[in-house]
């Protein structure tokens, strides 16, 4: 009989000039596919409300990475994520398994340009988003509301939120939106559900977010002279709330933003999978 040799993966340097070995603290389901997770990098990490960070894992010799959206504001001392499972992704299936106390890789440096933009003259902001893509938006009003607190911010700027999800458990952040909605004068939420016939006893709007976008845009008398759109999450969603708003007169370039949560392929999306 001939003999086999075991091949053993190679093992990953990883360089702690690049990565943090952050430690996961908190993390709750949300539903069997959906979760948040919490990270305390051990280091200072500086970021701008809208931006990503690469996490990664290694696995069988290979270290993965991929980009995720930031929820957490700047201020705050850990990072947050907001997480949906791929089954067949490369990385989201293994970080669906880590648990409190578990480690993540996360690189020390932030990317992206998916920033609330208050130096146009435009002061309306339409976030326009499905499931996951709310991430970047709840960082931005977190961020805004403990400026308006604490005198930074004198509420010049008014966004209005439109997140889409099939299901109402897929609004990881309903409740504390809900209550920003309430609470601040400069801040509209609007969730809106696509499959209504399996939940008969939900309250809200009914639709898609591109469905209800019109409606909404009218109602809060957004145009392009007054206003900055962005769109995150699903590329449809966002092929289609691009075509709607380019019929009201916005264009790409200055009054809409966007950032794509997966493949079309040859693009590099923000939200790893």
């Amino acid at each position: 009989m001939d003999h086999v040799e075991t091949l053993r993966p190679k093992q990953v340097v990883i360089s702690d000039e690049k990565y943090f070995r952050a430690c996961v603290t908190k993390r709750v389901d949300f539903g069997p596919d959906l979760w948040m997770m919490r990270v305390r990098t051990g280091g200072e990490f500086s970021f701008t409300p809208g931006q990503y960070a690469t996490l990664a894992v290694e696995h069988e010799g290979k270290l993965i990475p991929r980009p995720y959206s930031i929820v957490s504001a700047p201020y705050e001392e850990e990072v947050e994520f907001f997480f949906e499972l791929v089954p067949q992704g490369a990385l989201t299936p293994l970080l669906h398994k880590l648990q409190v106390g578990d480690e993540v890789l996360m690189r020390r440096v932030p990317k992206g340009r998916f920033s609330l933009e208050r130096n146009t003259g435009r002061t309306n902001h339409l976030l326009i988003c499905t499931v996951t893509g709310v991430a970047p938006f709840v960082s931005y009003v977190r961020t805004l509301h403990r400026d308006w607190q604490e005198g930074r911010f004198e509420g010049g700027h008014q966004l209005y939120l439109l997140n889409g999800a099939s299901r109402p458990w897929e609004f990881g952040y309903k409740e504390e939106l809900t209550r920003f909605d309430i609470e601040l004068p400069w801040f509209k939420y609007v969730p809106t559900v696509s499959r209504p016939w399996d939940h008969a006893d939900w309250p809200g709007e009914i639709g898609r977010a591109d469905d209800i976008l019109r409606k909404y845009a009218d109602h809060w008398e957004l145009e392009p002279g007054n206003t900055i759109a962005y769109l995150c999450g699903h590329p449809d969603m966002i092929e289609n709330s691009k075509a709607i708003l380019k019929r009201r007169g916005f264009t790409d370039k200055g009054t809409i933003k966007d950032e794509l949560y997966w493949v079309p392929a040859k693009q590099v999306p923000a939200q790893g999978i």
